[in-house]
């Protein structure tokens, strides 16, 4: 492999630091602009050796279960031939070295491969320097072993603590060059998470864990309609329960969806949950409280009989051919809106002290919560220290600041460090919710049974109308990712986009935007097929022949758009299903794939019938994301993206009546339980010699519109509203 330059200025330290080497690498952000953020200062990875043999490496971005702590210390320590049994990581506090610490988008590997590796390599050629001076021969005789160098000639050997301080006080490397695939040892290799034990014995902590001197309590009543403001409250009550220490307005910070409220303090949640439930609160209603799921449906199904508001990715003249066609195909299909619903509900702890705040909180986006809380109490933005917690789940949930920002609220009227804790139906009520979305698709055939015209119609509530007005000309683009820019190949097509004014908070939910319109896509791709006469698989392959339209984010060196990558993962998920082969008695196949956040999947799901319920026997994934650095953690992505995915395509819905969420719980918002869960689910890899993309996400898209395909040839009825019951 070609060696890679990097600059003394690129190594932004070096020292010995307790006895041991210290060294730090700037690497790219793998997350971009996330409400109005910029990428920010270019961040640093630290890498500590000590004369014991340990090694610390920080990792600087959140851990939410997806493995991110395992697989980027993974890279460091392939790189500095590690002995993986000594390496131990650390989570970085919010610092400006790290540059954007934000965790998003199946992004922290991507961004993080090339330069964590460098800092591995240079530290390992600094130990071989170190090592060589002291044995005083040319370092090109040395090698290095698990966390040793050795001089092959005389075969003498240094461990790499002993040699730390030395390798501090060495000349940093001009290049480094990095070890070829074949060489690999600890990545490409299967490793349990790194900090497993602790999580499994009780040691890992949490948001919820936190503890610190004089910390309350807190739990906040919040508006029940989104907008609404306070008009009034009692709080006698409320300060007469046993534990309760004070009641403290919250007010609504708009430009992060901070909802207004009544925070309650107490020596414990308990006592706080009393006193919230003997408050007395009037409110003032607000804009949005005639808002009700009805009233959304309408305004989009209207929507999609006219031209959209914003007319996307038009290639040639989809109306007129499908104006003079003989036979037009159409549907509809509808998707609802939809609650992160993480494990862990939302909390912070907060201390806030004059112009200081100390915050710790389970965030994706430390960044953007500190600024925002700098913000919010109107103090200097270097006076946040914020650290970040494990988090009990996060799938974009905890990228919005609005929970840190508000505990932040509360500790500053307070006068006290505080603890806010989120019930379940904090949780599910006030949430930033995937965006509910209508799509209608219209299509002619030509006389071979492909598409010739393709008019794709779309409403929702977008993401970015929730913090403000249209930036760039509109909301189609971000919101059509899927639609306008699909990938098959079609000479008249476009995507008319009408936007749904809307006051619930929307976010980003795993997948984002391809959750709901890969769905509309391969689903009604599926459709045509069955018209045509023709092998949905076939059907498929047979138009991802090219990149059809630019894709946002793509197209750069990095990370071109590839329809050979695309259909190898559908040949490679049609073959591990058996596609080809004769179905068993009963039980039916659909397929889907997509691309999603720079990564490919297809899955197969099979389907039994039973006295008209339907049962998933089998699902089965081919993915590919480039190299694979933790094929265990991979696998367990692509699984929990699809478990995730089931849930949504069978379970999940939220509804708004009178401007606020009508689910209160998991009884009115049920999740797939482990005993819905299919018996068998099988995960393959496509594994390019390409740059490394993320597993978190696009395993999400294809699953629904898979599940509906087989559910179609199960029951001749095809399932076009999301969720849909499968008995």
């Amino acid at each position: 492999m070609a060696a890679i330059p990097f600059t003394r200025r690129d190594f932004l330290r070096v020292s010995a630091v307790g006895g041991g080497l210290l060294l730090g690498v700037p690497f790219e952000s793998a997350c971009g602009l996330i409400g109005g953020q910029s990428a920010g200062p270019r961040p640093d990875v630290w890498v500590k050796l000590d004369p014991d043999d340990s090694i610390t490496i920080t990792v600087a971005k959140s851990e939410m279960g997806q493995g991110v702590r395992t697989s980027l210390a993974m890279l460091v320590a392939e790189e500095l031939d590690a002995d993986w049994e000594r390496v131990r990581v650390v989570q970085a506090d919010l610092d400006g070295r790290y540059g954007n610490q934000g965790t998003g988008g199946s992004g922290s590997v991507r961004g993080s491969y090339r330069t964590l590796r460098e800092s591995g390599a240079a530290m390992r050629s600094m130990l071989i320097a170190a090592a060589a001076a002291q044995w005083g021969v040319p370092p090109a005789e040395c090698s290095t072993e698990p966390s040793v160098v050795v001089h092959r000639g005389s075969r003498r050997r240094a461990r790499f603590g002993e040699l730390a301080t030395a390798a501090a006080s060495q000349p940093i490397p001009s290049s480094v060059t990095l070890k070829p695939r074949s060489d690999w040892r600890i990545l490409g290799k299967d490793r349990r998470g790194i900090d497993l034990p602790d999580v499994t014995h009780g040691r890992a902590q949490y948001g919820l864990d936190v503890k610190i001197p004089g910390m309350t309590y807190a739990v906040i009543e919040r508006a029940p309609v989104f907008g609404a403001t306070v008009k009034s409250f009692d709080a006698a009550a409320a300060k007469a329960v046993t534990g309760v220490r004070d009641v403290v307005e919250v007010t609504a910070v708009e430009n992060v969806k901070v909802h207004a409220g009544i925070a309650v303090l107490a020596d414990n949640t308990w006592a706080a949950l009393e006193g919230r439930r003997a408050l007395k609160v009037e409110w003032n209603p607000g804009p949005h409280a005639a808002e009700n799921t009805a009233g959304y449906q309408t305004f989009m199904r209207q929507a999609l009989q006219a031209t959209g508001k914003e007319v996307v990715n038009q290639v040639g003249d989809p109306d007129a051919v499908l104006a003079g066609a003989a036979k037009v195909y159409a549907a509809e299909f509808e998707a609802p809106f939809l609650s992160h619903a993480t494990m862990e509900p939302m909390n912070c702890t907060a201390s806030v002290d004059g112009n200081t705040a100390e915050i710790w909180s389970p965030t994706q986006f430390p960044d953007w919560a500190a600024g925002s809380v700098a913000q919010a109490l109107g103090i200097p933005g270097r006076n946040v220290k914020l650290h970040v917690t494990l988090l009990g789940g996060g799938f974009g949930r905890r990228i919005n600041p609005d929970f840190t920002v508000e505990a932040a609220l509360v500790s500053q009227k307070a006068r006290r460090p505080v603890k806010v804790v989120w019930t379940r139906e904090d949780d599910l009520r006030h949430d930033f919710y995937r965006p509910c979305a209508m799509h209608r698709i219209e299509a002619s055939l030509g006389a071979d049974g492909y598409p010739v015209a393709w008019r794709h119609r779309m409403s929702s509530a977008a993401i970015d109308a929730t913090f403000g007005p249209a930036r760039g000309g509109g909301f189609g683009g971000s919101e059509g990712d899927g639609a306008g820019n699909m990938s098959y190949r079609v000479p008249n097509r476009s995507l008319e986009y009408t936007l749904l004014d809307s006051g619930v908070p929307r976010g980003w939910w795993r997948a984002v935007h391809t959750t709901h319109t890969t769905f509309a896509v391969e689903s009604f791709i599926d459709e045509l097929a069955q018209a045509a006469g023709k092998d949905p698989v076939e059907y498929r392959l047979a138009l991802i022949d090219r990149v059809p339209v630019e894709r946002p984010g793509i197209g750069s060196r990095d990370f071109p758009f590839s329809p050979e990558r695309l259909k190898a993962v559908l040949r490679l998920a049609a073959e591990k299903a058996g596609w080809n082969s004769p179905v068993p008695p009963g039980r039916f196949r659909g397929v889907a794939c997509g691309f999603d956040h720079l990564s490919y999947a297809a899955e197969v799901v099979e389907v039994s019938v039973l006295n008209r319920a339907v049962k998933i026997e089998r699902i089965v994934c081919a993915a590919d994301c480039g190299p694979v650095m933790n094929p265990s953690g991979a696998r367990a992505q692509l699984e929990g993206g699809i478990i995730q995915a089931l849930s949504a395509a069978t379970r999940e819905r939220v509804t708004i009546a009178g401007g606020g969420v009508e689910q209160r719980n998991f009884d009115g918002y049920p999740i797939l339980r482990i005993n819905e869960a299919p018996p068998v689910i099988e995960t393959w890899f496509v594994e390019t010699d390409t740059n490394p993309s993320g597993l978190g996400e696009p395993a999400v898209p294809p699953l629904a519109p898979a599940l509906a395909n087989a559910v179609a040839r199960a029951t001749g009825q095809r399932p076009r509203s999301l969720p849909f019951r499968l008995g």
